[in-house]
């Protein structure tokens, strides 16, 4: 009888590992299905700043490297490990100037490698996920046109790398959002500025607290939370205007433009230097969109 039920609970064990090891499987796009699109290298540099591409792969300060160009390298302390975002100019061998369309919008909407390695969520796909792929494709055509650099990737130092990608595929059915529609009760701007904080500008993935999966709290979006790299805690976006941190969405967009040098102190904490420095290279109209959409939200 106990070798009976042994060889039962060994055989259920079996079928879950099995189980869990399918619904892990990574899933890539069919380039076929992809959009027939002419890319708009203005838009491509748009997104590039306020994905804040250059924020998490520019290079270690010792690389001597060039550090206004995105070939990785610089560590990214994480809570499970350090992490070394890697070279993302067209280098052929080093970086991602062999890369499909298809590849590009795998990795960004996907967080799946050309290879078929799911990417640790510090990569924030999940956000990218709700972007338009046309959005996507200008973003690779401009990041094609980026001088190339040869920049070997380092080894991220996280423990059993293999298992703990693989458990990422499970992890990202679980977390992923939903695509992002117009809301036609608000105006063209408001829904521009939904776009760009909700994809691309990915502002959720900082400023919303997760459940013990590390998925975000969708009911809780926007109310700030333990800051990724576990300095302190991140701000609440919410009713920034009723909380009097600014007076309007005017006032916010200055602080978004100008940061510190419009004596906007709070925008240099924690992080946020570098992103108020991404969003300020962004057209105005496009910050003003940021502003009224952030200070709508109660």
């Amino acid at each position: 009888m106990k070798t009976r039920l042994t060889v039962a609970i060994l055989l259920l064990a079996a079928l879950l590992g099995v189980g869990l090891f399918w619904a892990s499987s990574p899933t890539h796009v069919d380039a076929a299905a992809l959009p027939i699109h002419t890319p708009d290298l203005a838009n491509g540099e748009r997104l590039y700043h306020i994905g804040g591409c250059i924020s998490c792969h520019h290079p270690a300060d010792d690389s001597g490297a060039d550090m206004k160009l995105p070939s990785g390298g610089a560590p990214l302390v994480t809570p499970i490990g350090t992490l070394y975002p890697p070279n993302i100019t067209p280098d052929k061998a080093t970086g991602i100037g062999a890369w499909t369309d298809a590849n590009f919008v795998d990795a960004v909407q996907h967080g799946v490698s050309p290879v078929g390695a799911h990417y640790v969520p510090a990569f924030p796909y999940v956000s990218y996920g709700r972007m338009k792929t046309e959005d996507v494709l200008d973003l690779h055509a401009y990041l094609m046109t980026l001088p190339a650099v040869s920049a070997p990737r380092k080894e991220d130092d996280i423990p059993f790398p293999w298992v703990l990608r693989r458990g990422v595929g499970l992890w990202q059915k679980m977390a992923a959002l939903p695509q992002i529609t117009e809301d036609s009760s608000q105006s063209a701007i408001w829904n521009r500025g939904a776009y760009l904080v909700n994809g691309p500008g990915h502002c959720a993935e900082c400023h919303t607290p997760r459940n013990a999966m590390m998925i975000m709290d969708t009911d809780q979006a926007f109310a700030g939370g333990p800051h990724p790299e576990g300095r302190g805690q991140v701000p609440s976006l919410r009713d920034l205007i009723g909380r009097k941190k600014y007076k309007d969405a005017g006032e916010l967009a200055d602080a978004l433009k100008q940061g510190e040098e419009g004596f906007y102190n709070d925008l240099s904490k924690g992080g946020m230097a570098e992103v108020q420095h991404n969003i300020s290279l962004l057209p105005d109209e496009d910050i003003h969109a940021i502003a009224e959409y952030l200070s709508s939200l109660k």
